[in-house]
């Protein structure tokens, strides 16, 4: 019963968020910082949400064939490789690593 009262809650807070948003003015979201912070704010919340994933395991600070795969993936993005190109450098130097580290 507590799982269906924590998935209510979600929903309704959810909701409640995407009406705040729908509430404000739009005059305030005309605003250029607003604008640069609306623009930055979810490739912040990305490189986070990445970092996080990648560099912890159990709680604890890690390094593993994990970071060697975001490596790759940054190297294929300085030389302005395809998406695609990123996805699989990152896919292929993980894979690698952790054949011969075992």
């Amino acid at each position: 019963m507590t799982v269906w009262i924590a998935i209510g809650a979600t929903a309704v807070g959810c909701y409640l968020v995407k009406l705040l948003g729908l509430l404000v003015p739009a005059g305030a979201l005309e605003r250029p910082l607003v604008q640069r912070l609306s623009a930055l704010l979810p490739v912040a919340l990305l490189a986070a949400l990445t970092a996080q994933q990648t560099f912890s395991a159990n709680g604890a600070l890690v390094l593993d064939a994990r970071g060697a795969g975001i490596a790759a993936a940054a190297l294929a993005l300085v030389l302005r490789a395809p998406f695609l190109v990123v996805v699989g450098a990152a896919v292929v130097v993980t894979a690698l690593v952790r054949a011969v580290a075992g």
